[in-house]
């Protein structure tokens, strides 16, 4: 009998779903339900047995109903997946923020969504809106187990001299002021499929892995288990990314705010917002549109990508001398699987450090493949991330 496991990440005014027949790890579903909450709501959901999209455009005031609309979608007699909601024996939800209480994924009890609203401060833009789909998810499927899989889990295994700040420790003792990291399911599933590729156990792996994506992280990974991340005590610290500016003088914020009349609010807007790869080349937050740019002689858009590939190669750096050498590094996410000229700047005079790319098997894109050169010392490997079955095995695993 099938077991069948509904994954949901519920963004801001979004609800990003999946459904699994765990038996065989096979997707029936998948959909997104974009500003909820906001007028013109669009539902698009996708089958896998190579039937055509439905695309239900109605409003969506809140989660509750928007939760409502994806449920009564997955048992529709014409498109659905399921004939009853009763086929759906889980229910596995993406939480970006753990704080330091999660290392692994939990079922979801009234303690738990506590510490999810304990960590709201922290990640404003996200916890929200995740506790917002569980709580709509409870209310209409009240029977079945809900489990909390959290982007912050994978990096707990940090210790405190690769964590902390050099604040005032009682930053640390009264708010929890540290790095927590983030995208830790994307960087545990490429680490445990980097460790196959390799051909040995995990427990035997030094590893780095690029997550690169509108938002980008890196992590070191030793034995399975990472001692350093990129992004901090939020997602804007790090590499440059998309919209966020990444690593930067502390006092660049005063001048900034100073200088463009900004309150806190503004100027945290703008460094997410408005800084990155948008701010700095003018042209977008999407590579594709910035590489274009560069190629057609654009010089921002040539210093753009520039500077994203030194900061990484900067990080690679620190943290092949953290792990004492490593056996691969792992690109992943959009940008990171599809990303050929990136992935080339990035790995470009890396020879010193093992690292050395076969330009020819570079030319992939969305393939799990080694790209490294027969002699480099280092593999470089490409993997397209799954974060979802990663949410779904969790849940299965707990729920069963």
């Amino acid at each position: 009998m099938s077991f069948n496991v509904l994954v949901v990440n519920a963004g801001s005014s979004s609800i990003k779903y999946q459904v699994f027949d765990m038996e065989n790890e096979k997707v029936l579903a998948s959909g997104l339900m974009d500003r909820v909450g906001i007028p013109a709501t669009v539902l698009t959901h996708k089958r896998t047995n190579g039937a055509a999209d439905v695309v239900i455009e109605k409003d969506m005031p809140d989660h509750t109903e928007g939760m409502k609309l994806v449920l009564e979608t997955l048992v529709h007699p014409e498109y659905g997946v399921i004939k009853d909601l009763s086929e759906i024996k889980a229910v596995g939800h993406r939480v970006v923020h753990g704080g330091e209480t999660f290392a692994e994924s939990v079922l979801i009890t009234d303690e738990v969504k506590q510490v999810i609203r304990d960590c709201f401060d922290i990640a404003p833009l996200h916890n929200p809106p995740n506790l917002m789909g569980i709580e709509a998810c409870q209310a209409l499927m009240p029977n079945v187990p809900h489990v909390a899989v959290f982007d912050t889990a994978f990096h707990q295994t940090m210790k405190a001299e690769n964590f902390m700040y050099a604040l005032p420790y009682e930053l640390y003792d009264k708010f929890k002021v540290r790095r927590y990291g983030f995208h830790g399911t994307s960087h545990f599933y490429v680490t445990q499929r980097a460790a196959a590729m390799l051909g040995k156990k995990v427990e035997d792996t030094k590893i780095i892995t690029l997550h690169l994506g509108n938002g980008a992280s890196m992590a070191a990974v030793d034995g399975g288990k990472v001692i350093d991340t990129s992004m901090g005590f939020t997602p804007l610290e790090g590499l440059v990314m998309g919209t966020r500016c990444g690593d930067i003088d502390p006092a660049i914020v005063f001048f900034i705010m100073d200088k463009l009349n900004m309150g806190p609010a503004e100027i945290n807007n703008y460094l997410n917002k408005k800084a990155g790869a948008l701010g700095l080349s003018g042209v977008s937050n999407d590579f594709r549109d910035i590489g274009d740019a560069a190629a057609e002689g654009n010089k921002r858009a040539q210093l753009t990508l520039q500077v994203y590939a030194n900061r990484v190669k900067a990080y690679i750096g620190a943290y092949m001398a953290l792990l004492n050498g490593c056996d691969c590094i792992v690109f992943t996410a959009g940008l990171g699987e599809n990303g050929i000229p990136i992935r080339q700047m990035i790995c470009e005079d890396m020879e010193f450090l093992g690292i050395k790319m076969d330009n020819e098997a570079n030319k992939v894109r969305g393939k799990e493949v080694d790209v490294a050169t027969k002699d480099s010392k280092v593999r470089i490997f490409v993997i397209p991330t799954n974060e979802e079955l990663v949410i779904a095995r969790d849940t299965y695993a707990l729920a069963k």
